[in-house]
């Protein structure tokens, strides 16, 4: 915790979160090879980008169970390697947009619509369970942004499919794309920015002496209370 009795920032600490993780890990996996085949086969770019969004999702879910428990400086520094994965991320998509925008042909509605749909489902469960650690450290709070996005890009690649249906052209599915890649670097910035303040916190407490044994009591209390206040 990044507190004492006082206003702590959540850091995953809890076996409610990481029961959770797990399942959104293999929800997104397994979406994740589903949208690929599908976004390939249907030539849309909106359902590839989304995709890439739910293999974004797993691994940051992976490194962010793998840290929870470790100083806030690795804490901090695994949620700048998700946040560099996200801007990667969004500029690939963004180039291969305006690529495709010269090069595809018009994708198909029907598939678009339908993996859309069961992608919309997958991405609702997940916002559910993780709804209430929205907020927290950068780790956490890189979860839950990547599970934001991939719920907004879900509606927008049902709006794309729906666009792509009534003008029977590619320039909706090619927006959509745009609009994600937009979604991608946004939310690699606000990470990028979070791990940045929390790296020089975790340096400072790193330097900084080691409390009296009256104070390690009060935040071994206040650390176990937060933990357990969290819902299940």
């Amino acid at each position: 915790m990044s507190a004492c009795c006082g206003q702590a920032t959540f850091d995953g600490m809890s076996e409610a979160y990481k029961k959770r993780l797990k399942i959104v890990i293999l929800l997104n996996a397994a979406m994740f090879i589903v949208e690929m085949a599908a976004g390939q086969a249907a030539r849309s770019q909106a359902l590839q980008a989304d995709a890439l969004d739910f293999l974004a999702d797993a691994l940051t879910y992976g490194i962010s169970m793998a840290v929870i428990g470790a100083s806030l400086k690795t804490r901090s520094v695994a949620a700048a390697f998700k946040g560099a994965s996200l801007l990667l991320m969004g500029l690939w998509v963004f180039g291969s947009t305006v690529w495709r925008f010269f090069a595809a042909g018009v994708p198909e509605a029907p598939v678009m619509g339908v993996i859309g749909l069961m992608a919309l489902a997958a991405n609702l469960a997940t916002v559910l369970l993780l709804v209430s650690y929205k907020d927290g450290d950068a780790n956490v709070r890189s979860v839950w942004l990547c599970s934001r996005n991939d719920a907004i890009g879900n509606v927008a690649v049902m709006v794309a499919a729906l666009g792509v249906w009534g003008s029977s052209a590619a320039w909706p599915d090619l927006a959509v794309a745009f609009v994600m890649a937009s979604l991608f670097l946004s939310s690699a910035f606000q990470i990028l920015a979070q791990s940045w303040r929390e790296f020089r916190a975790g340096e400072a407490e790193a330097g900084a002496p080691n409390p009296p044994a009256e104070d390690a009591c009060c935040e071994r209390t206040c650390c176990d209370s937060r933990s357990e206040s969290r819902p299940a």
